[in-house]
C-alpha cells in the first residue's frame, strides 16, 4: 500500500535527476520514506536517491516496491504547474499508480521490478572534499563543452579547479578557498572523469545547490546534495578516466 500527496516540483526535481541515468526505475518504499539505488547500463554512474516522509505532504505506506518508466511520469508532470500538488496512490489490484493532477487522474501501469537488483553502493573514504555551490559547477561545463569530452577535477588545500584540454584549445575554472562553501585538501588530487555524465547531473541539480564533491586520486567522484529542503538526499557516484600510459 502506497498512499501520498507531495509538491510537483519534488517531484520533477527527483526524476530529473535519475533519468539522466536510467529509463526505468524501483523505489523500494516502507512507512519511513522510499530508497532508490540504479547503475546506469554502461556501469560507469550511480546514484542513491533516499526520500524521508517529511518531503510529501501527506504519506501512507507499507513496505512494497513500486516501478516505474520515468518517461510516462515525465508526461504527468507536463500536467502540473510549478508548486501543484500531485497525488500518488497504488492500485494493488490492478498493478497501477494513480496519479491526480488537479481534476486530471492518470492511470499508469507499473513496471515488473523482478529483475530490478539493487546494486552494491561502494563505500568510499575519499582524501578530498568540496562544497560549492552548482551554480558555479555549471559555469565551467558550459566553457568545457566545446572543448573535449572529459574534464580534469582538481583540489588543494585553498582551492578547487574544473579544467579542460582539447586538441588545441582549454579551458580552466578557478574557484579559491573564499569562493567556496568548505573545503578539506590535505594535499593536492586530481581526477579525470568523463564530461557528458558530469554535465548531465550539474544541469539537473536546482540552481543554488550546495555540492560536497569528494575526491580522490584517480579514484570515483563522489556528489551528494539534498533536494526538498534537505528531505531528499542524493548520492552520486562516477567512476573516473584513466589514461592509457
Amino acid at each position: 500500500m502506497f498512499k501520498a500527496v507531495l509538491k510537483s516540483d519534488t517531484l520533477k526535481g527527483m526524476v530529473d535527476i535519475v533519468s539522466t541515468l536510467i529509463d526505468e526505475i524501483k523505489f523500494t518504499i516502507n512507512a519511513d520514506g522510499m530508497t532508490l539505488k540504479a547503475v546506469d547500463p554502461a556501469h560507469v554512474a550511480m546514484i542513491e536517491l533516499e526520500v524521508n516522509k517529511e518531503a510529501f505532504d501527506s504519506y501512507e505506506a507499507e513496505d512494497t516496491e513500486l516501478g516505474l518508466d520515468l518517461d510516462k511520469v515525465k508526461g504527468v508532470l507536463k500536467l502540473a504547474s510549478s508548486g501543484d500538488m500531485i497525488c500518488l496512490e497504488q492500485d494493488e489490484i490492478h498493478g497501477r499508480l494513480v496519479f491526480k493532477v488537479g481534476n486530471i487522474t492518470r492511470r499508469m501501469n507499473l513496471v515488473d521490478t523482478s529483475t530490478m537488483n539493487d546494486p552494491k553502493v561502494p563505500s568510499l573514504n575519499l582524501p578530498s572534499m568540496v562544497t560549492v555551490a552548482s551554480d558555479e559547477l555549471l559555469k565551467g561545463i558550459r566553457a568545457a563543452e566545446s572543448i573535449s569530452d572529459h574534464l580534469a577535477l582538481k583540489s588543494g588545500p585553498d582551492f578547487f579547479e574544473l579544467s579542460c584540454e582539447g586538441e588545441t584549445d582549454s579551458v580552466s575554472l578557478r574557484l579559491d578557498k573564499d569562493k567556496l562553501e568548505e573545503i578539506e585538501s590535505p594535499e593536492e588530487t586530481v581526477s579525470q572523469f568523463p564530461l557528458d555524465y558530469f554535465s548531465n547531473i550539474i544541469k539537473a541539480i536546482p540552481g543554488g545547490t550546495l555540492v560536497r564533491i569528494e575526491l580522490g586520486q584517480d579514484h570515483p567522484l563522489k556528489l551528494l546534495f539534498g533536494l526538498a529542503d534537505g528531505n531528499v538526499t542524493v548520492n552520486y557516484l562516477l567512476a573516473p578516466r584513466i589514461e592509457n600510459e
